[in-house]
């Protein structure tokens, strides 16, 4: 019986070895943190980008776009004219500064007066509800009639051109401090 004994007990310790050494001996295909990382940065990744465009009028716009980014190199190549406001793993925040007036403006903004005779851009003709942004108070003593009739009915904003051209022609008519 101490014969069977010592048997089996040498028998489970020859299947504990064999299991043992299989275990210690098995390839581990698994990647380690580092080398998974590294995978990451390999494969594609995809952001969410944001364009924030900020135009002389102070309108601004966002544009969202979702990039899959195969090159970082060429990535940041792509937005190098954008200034960069924020990132994290999901989102990167891109502005710029538009030497432009915004679509707004070119496609329904007025120039006109209010009560008040401030020198404002309206969206739509000229009503005091919808205001876009204001300049500076004209003294109306020294307004032609024909430019007061044209800012009561409103002037419309067609681009930066006419924007910059009627900004200057009333900038003549600039009341002093009030």
């Amino acid at each position: 019986m101490r014969n069977k004994s010592f048997h089996l007990i040498l028998l489970v310790a020859a299947l504990i070895s064999v299991l043992f050494y299989l275990r210690e001996d098995k390839v581990d295909v698994s990647p380690t943190k580092e080398e998974f990382e590294a995978l990451e940065v390999l494969a594609p990744q995809t952001v969410n980008v944001v364009l924030e465009r900020v135009y002389l009028d102070g309108e601004k716009s966002e544009e969202h776009i979702e990039e899959t980014i195969l090159s970082m190199e060429d990535f940041w190549a792509f937005y190098e004219d954008w200034d960069l406001i924020e990132q994290n793993g999901e989102e990167i925040v891109f502005r710029k500064e538009m030497h432009d007036i915004s679509p707004l403006l070119k496609i329904n903004g007025y120039f006109g007066i209010t009560e008040d005779g401030i020198l404002t851009i309206f969206e739509g003709e000229p009503n005091r509800e919808k205001v876009i942004q204001s300049f500076f108070y004209i003294d109306t003593s020294k307004l032609k009639s024909q430019h007061y009739i044209e800012l009561e009915k409103g002037i419309p904003v067609k681009d930066l051109r006419n924007y910059e051209d009627v900004l200057q022609v009333f900038s003549d008519y600039k009341a002093e401090e009030i």
